[in-house]
């Protein structure tokens, strides 16, 4: 009897962790996607609730920005996007930390200046208060 139990047991425990790694692989997904709409929408307080407070993007000149950078960017309306799609997202999870590798498609106005461009991102994410957050982001032109 202990030992069915035993059994149970293991393939109670075997059969959640894919579940609670795919769960947290779709909102680590989704959290990314709910990124690229409020950079689009210009949604400045849903930046800041997205990003950590020490977030950093390394751009493609190697520039980098802060959390407070964009959230003042998505105030004053200096960048406006009318496209900002992530895709070809791949998740790799190591506890309450993950790294995501994708694509990024923009499009929009610098001030007056007209852009479009294709990146290849990686993003790290990090699990805060029960809730997954961009850490930092790095992109490369393509």
């Amino acid at each position: 009897m202990k030992r069915l139990l035993a059994l149970t047991m293991l393939l109670a425990a075997c059969v959640s962790v894919p579940q609670s790694r795919a769960g947290d692989e779709a909102a680590i997904v989704q959290t990314l996607h709910d990124a690229c709409k409020a950079y689009r929408d210009g949604d400045a307080a849903r930046i800041e609730y997205l990003l950590t407070d020490d977030f950093t993007l390394t751009d493609a000149d190697a520039v980098v920005t802060t959390r407070a950078d964009d959230i003042q960017h998505a105030k004053n309306g200096t960048l406006k996007y009318t496209i900002f799609e992530n895709s070809d997202m791949k998740v790799r999870l190591h506890g309450d930390a993950a790294v995501v590798t994708g694509t990024t498609k923009v499009a929009g106005t610098a001030g007056t200046v007209p852009f479009a461009a294709n990146f290849q991102f990686t993003d790290t994410m990090v699990r805060q208060g029960g809730r997954w957050r961009v850490a930092s982001s790095h992109i490369s032109r393509l």
